[in-house]
């Protein structure tokens, strides 16, 4: 299962608002996404109380994996809008 590391760069970290930007681009992924911060067990990308969860604040590491062909897509697409700050006025990603 292909997986990526990605470390949270919204100002905030994923609360409300970056994790609904997320949480949205998740689930029109063709692929099912899960992440995950450490050990702690994989939570689904596209459940807004599983990403509230994580707790993950800015910097933290984040793993994302998902299984089938488009996966390194679905990776790619979800890595790089974690990586940016989700907090910034406006967003493209809405």
């Amino acid at each position: 299962m292909p997986e990526r590391t990605v470390v949270i760069g919204s100002a905030q970290g994923l609360h409300a608002r970056p994790a609904q930007i997320f949480v949205h681009m998740a689930a029109q992924q063709p692929v099912p996404v899960s992440i995950r911060v450490g050990d702690r067990a994989p939570v689904p990308a596209s459940s807004i109380l599983g990403v509230l969860s994580l707790g993950a604040a800015q910097g933290t590491e984040v793993i994302l994996s998902a299984d089938g062909d488009e996966a390194p897509a679905a990776l790619e697409a979800l890595a790089g809008l974690l990586a940016g700050d989700l907090d910034a006025e406006e967003p493209d990603h809405v």
